[in-house]
């Protein structure tokens, strides 16, 4: 019989010959199954003659659950594979201007006549003309008084139809005809002015108005554009919804016996569009790629 220092010198003999990374032990023929089952072929090494299950990841065998929660998986899985996904259900639209947008624009369009050299002149008082007749018959009235009493003054002097009255007479007559010049040309001065003011009071007002309008129509756009953005939300949502929910329960058949496989987590974004409706899926269902793989659906 063998004693204990020969059989350890046989041990050693026999790793010597094991492939790389592998070690002498016992295992039964259940033991053995379940190499082959992981991949192990129970290939034979020539110089010992003992057989070598090298398998190249180690696994957990998937509990019987895990099993049959596999059939409707797979089942809502393969029409999936190849789906097309129709993308113009969530295309992006861009809300249209409001009716306030494109009114302030046409407006905004006619604000050129209240600038420039003649914008004064739609904002003239109709009652000028009539202030300025009143005004200037009053003066001419006041100037026949005038010149009334200056005739009166020179019959009582005696100086009537002298050389010296004719002259009286006609100084008074050309400083009549400046006064009236300059009161109508102050006349017609204080109306340009008025006139060119109310100008810049409406050209301000007009534009304060737009910009008022502008403000107005942009939020009421923004708000019309956040509906249709929440719409291709949805529509997009709709559309990739199967993909979805396949991956989500990949997950959850990957926690059914940890370990079981390989799992990764995927963080769910809603606002993200992703890339690739399959590759997205994929990622999701990570955690049930060992099922996939063991069972064939990608080779």
């Amino acid at each position: 019989m063998a004693t204990k220092q020969q059989l350890i010198e046989a041990k050693k003999l026999l790793e010597q010959h094991a492939p790389k990374g592998e070690f002498l032990a016992y295992i039964n023929k259940d033991e053995a199954q379940v190499l082959k089952n992981l991949g192990g072929s129970g290939r034979i090494v020539e110089a010992t003659q003992i057989p070598s299950f090298d398998v190249e990841e180690s696994r957990v065998l998937p509990s019987p659950q895990l099993e049959s929660a596999l059939t409707p998986y797979i089942e809502k899985l393969r029409p999936l594979i190849g789906a097309q996904i129709n993308t113009a259900a969530y295309d992006p639209q861009v809300a249209a201007q409001t009716q306030l947008q494109t009114g302030a624009s046409q407006a905004a369009q006619g604000l050129g006549s209240l600038v420039g050299p003649d914008a004064y002149q739609q904002f003239m008082s109709p009652y000028q003309n009539q202030v300025m007749d009143a005004t200037l018959s009053e003066f001419d009235r006041q100037q026949t008084i005038n010149q009334t009493g200056l005739r009166d003054s020179a019959i009582q002097a005696g100086a009537f139809g002298g050389a010296r009255q004719g002259i009286m007479q006609q100084e008074f007559m050309n400083q009549g005809a400046t006064d009236r010049a300059a009161l109508q040309a102050q006349l017609l001065n204080q109306g340009f002015m008025q006139a060119q003011q109310a100008a810049g009071t409406d050209l301000a007002a007009r534009q304060g108005l737009g910009q008022y309008q502008q403000a107005l129509g942009q939020a009421d756009q923004g708000f019309q554009q956040a509906k249709l953005d929440a719409g291709t939300l949805a529509a997009r949502e709709a559309e990739f919804e199967p993909f979805t929910r396949l991956g989500l329960v990949g997950q959850q058949l990957a926690q059914i016996q940890p370990g079981a496989f390989p799992t990764t987590t995927i963080g769910y974004q809603q606002s993200a569009a992703p890339a690739s409706p399959m590759a997205s899926f994929l990622g999701g269902a990570a955690g049930a790629g060992g099922v996939l793989g063991k069972l064939g659906i990608f080779g």
